[in-house]
């Protein structure tokens, strides 16, 4: 299969590339095919700036063995590991799941703000946000209270406090999109957009409608194909 679009975990649960898997077809609609690649040496969930800059790695590795079978890579990591050394190895579009959705919440200039899990990535976000000359339109980052890894294990938990977190990023920090900041929070992120008035952006499907935008005219999109 040559006509795909791959999405690489850098989180080395399977688990949670079956749900990112699931989200990137279900956008993809039949489009595209997409495949999923997961990292093996990296931690199961990557909640810290060393475990983020580490992940880099075996991204450049996944991609650049996938870059001549594929049509563009997504980095499925908040904080877009690898991205740009990625990109410099293979000739297709490879586009960040953090770097989409930040654009996209910027679009027409809207305040925008992150509710995540994990506040040892505060500085690596807000990082992204000025890498992408977006700094002045961020409000900044919501994080939910205790162990990141476990409140992923409590789905009911974590929709409550991800929720709590997108309150405060619209009422105390006036975001006027807030996005839900983690690959492993694309259900949760599913989840939440019925909730508000204001936009929840889901980086999985941001991300997916990027690479698509970005394919040559004619290669990329296809006939419908099975999922």
């Amino acid at each position: 299969m040559t006509s795909h679009i791959l999405l690489i975990n850098p989180n080395s649960s399977q688990a949670t590339s079956d749900m990112m898997h699931a989200i990137a077809r279900k956008t993809a609609a039949g489009r595209v095919a997409v495949a999923i690649a997961t990292a093996t040496r990296n931690p199961p969930m990557i909640v810290n700036g060393p475990q983020l800059e580490a992940a880099a790695d075996q991204v450049i590795e996944i991609g650049s063995g996938h870059g001549q079978d594929c049509r563009g890579i997504i980095v499925s990591a908040f904080g877009d590991p690898g991205l740009a050394a990625l990109r410099e190895r293979v000739d297709v579009p490879v586009v960040g799941i953090c770097e989409a959705s930040m654009i996209e919440a910027a679009r027409d200039g809207r305040r925008f703000g992150v509710a995540t899990t994990t506040p040892d990535l505060v500085e690596a976000i807000a990082g992204r946000a000025r890498d992408l000359g977006l700094d002045h339109l961020y409000a900044g980052i919501r994080c939910t209270a205790g162990d990141p890894i476990a409140l992923a294990g409590d789905e009911k938990l974590l929709g409550q406090s991800l929720a709590e977190a997108v309150r405060e990023c619209i009422e105390l920090d006036g975001a006027e999109a807030v996005i839900i900041g983690g690959g492993p929070l694309g259900q949760a992120a599913e989840q939440l957009q019925p909730m508000f008035d204001t936009p929840i952006i889901a980086p999985i499907p941001c991300a997916m409608e990027r690479v698509l935008g970005l394919l040559p005219t004619g290669c990329g999109v296809l006939s419908p194909v099975p999922a």
